[in-house]
């Protein structure tokens, strides 16, 4: 049988065919516009999603047999606010993730109503990109559009509804919209109440893995697939991704060098840090994750090579790098402020240490070692919740160094596991939806089955020791700087 995975992405939507197996049969992407109204807003239009994801679709089972196909899901991108009307229709262009007006209303929720309170009730605090800031500028700037609403939805949650016609979420992509108890895996009637939420306005909410119907007649019609085929509820995109890497059961951990970084732990026990520096949310395979996500990862080491030394030779940049562990000089990776574990967005990158001897080299190194020692700053939190993985996958673009693969599994002391495929949320969404289609018993017996590791990174003593006392002056270095990014 073949399986849909659909990563709704905020550029583009990438599909995967995987059969029973976890072979990849085919994968095709499918752009579509984005578009910026104000400085700092970041809107589309819901409708572009399914009419690509249809296109994408079409294109994905030509030459296959579309009667094997058994199921579909998602991974997609999470907080975005898509509102329906009473006709399910939809009646303003998307809020997305990365949108920048809600800033008095997370001012209001997190210092008004109150941080312990928000993470009393939802596990987490308010950020300028999660969906309860959205709703609340919605009525405030948008009375009109917030008088029609009979629906709120998660982007990939308009996919599942255009393709069953059940109105459905799933827990990971629920947490993030601080309307959602994370602990109890239920809507939270707290938030509800204080964001002027209707509790029928909300979805149904399904494990990830769940089916929550079967496509639509006319859509089995349109794609050629059978009316049988299987809508699983999916996941956000980060926990799509986890299952597409293995990263389910008991503290497995995954490392992403993205454009942004993530580290993403899971866990059986339920947990939030004081100081909520972590997301603590629900994740796919059934469990709880938490979550720290650096706002520039690989991309410093972009922003490095491309716009100040001026390379595209990322390789070639990395050969001179030899003394690890010894690089005296740091750098903050903060370029576009900091979310985990700061949650400051004036922050700045910042470099410290330098002196008339240091090298083009250097400079390199302290880019590739500052994001890892900002992503280690989460894995300190986890582990003061007792939360202690001895061993990450890792993935993203930055992944593909072996430079910076040898960096992370020595700043981190941890064993470093490379992927033989290393396909995201499009993976982790076709591999939940062979699980709802009843292919594979659990979340976790296809992962063993389909994720596979090529190679291991181990980290060796010696650099360990080197690396602590680097970490343990790079710490300090937020704290002196907090004061100055205040002043710029």
């Amino acid at each position: 049988m073949y399986y849909i995975g659909i990563d709704l992405g905020t550029s583009a939507v990438k599909l995967l065919l995987m059969d029973s197996e976890g072979k990849i049969v085919n994968m095709v992407s499918k752009e579509y516009p984005l578009s910026f109204p104000q400085p700092g807003w970041s809107e589309q239009n819901p409708i572009d999603w399914y009419e690509q994801s249809v296109a994408g679709m079409k294109e994905l089972l030509q030459g296959q047999d579309a009667s094997k196909v058994a199921g579909i899901s998602f991974g997609g991108q999470m907080h975005g606010l898509v509102i329906l009307d009473e006709q399910d229709n939809v009646i303003r262009p998307a809020i997305l993730w990365n949108d920048g007006r809600t800033g008095e209303e997370t001012d209001y929720l997190n210092n008004e109503i109150g941080r312990e309170k928000l993470s009393q009730y939802t596990a987490n605090i308010a950020f300028p990109g999660f969906t309860a800031p959205k709703i609340l500028w919605v009525k405030k700037h948008e009375p009109e559009n917030f008088a029609k609403i009979a629906k709120i939805m998660l982007p990939k949650d308009y996919l599942a509804y255009r393709l069953s016609g059940v109105h459905c979420t799933d827990v990971s992509d629920a947490s993030g919209m601080l309307l959602f108890d994370v602990k109890n895996r239920t809507w939270s009637r707290e938030m509800c109440e204080i964001c002027d939420v209707k509790p029928e306005w909300l979805a149904k909410v399904y494990e990830s893995y769940e089916k929550v119907g079967t496509v639509l007649p006319s859509v089995a019609k349109e794609l050629g697939i059978p009316e049988t085929t299987i809508v699983a509820a999916g996941a956000g995109d980060n926990a799509a991704a986890a299952v597409g890497t293995g990263t389910v059961g008991d503290g497995a951990c995954n490392i992403s060098l993205g454009t942004s970084g993530t580290v993403f732990i899971s866990s059986k026990s339920f947990g939030v840090d004081k100081y909520n520096a972590l997301h603590s949310f629900d994740h796919a395979d059934g469990t709880y994750h938490l979550m720290g996500c650096m706002l520039s990862a690989a991309s410093c080491n972009k922003w490095w090579m491309d716009e100040i030394i001026g390379t595209k030779e990322y390789a070639k940049e990395q050969e001179n790098i030899t003394a690890l562990g010894e690089n005296h000089v740091y750098f903050l990776p903060y370029l576009m402020g900091e979310r985990s574990p700061h949650n400051n967005p004036n922050a700045r990158g910042t470099f410290i240490g330098m002196t008339m001897d240091n090298t083009r080299a250097d400079m390199t190194q302290a880019v590739l070692e500052g994001v890892a020692f900002g992503l280690r700053d989460s894995i300190e939190v986890a582990r003061s919740l007792g939360v202690a993985p001895d061993r990450t996958k890792i993935c993203g673009g930055g992944a593909k160094s072996p430079l910076w693969q040898k960096i992370i599994a020595n700043v981190m002391n941890m064993k470093v596991d490379i992927l033989e495929v290393e396909e995201g949320p499009s993976l982790g969404g076709a591999m939940l939806a062979a699980v709802a289609a009843g292919e594979y018993a659990s979340v976790e017996e296809i992962a063993a089955k389909v994720v596979r590791v090529k190679k291991t990174v181990e980290p060796d003593p010696e650099l360990v020791a080197k690396y602590e006392k680097r970490y343990q002056v790079f710490k300090q270095l937020y704290p002196a700087c907090k004061p100055l990014y205040e002043l710029m």
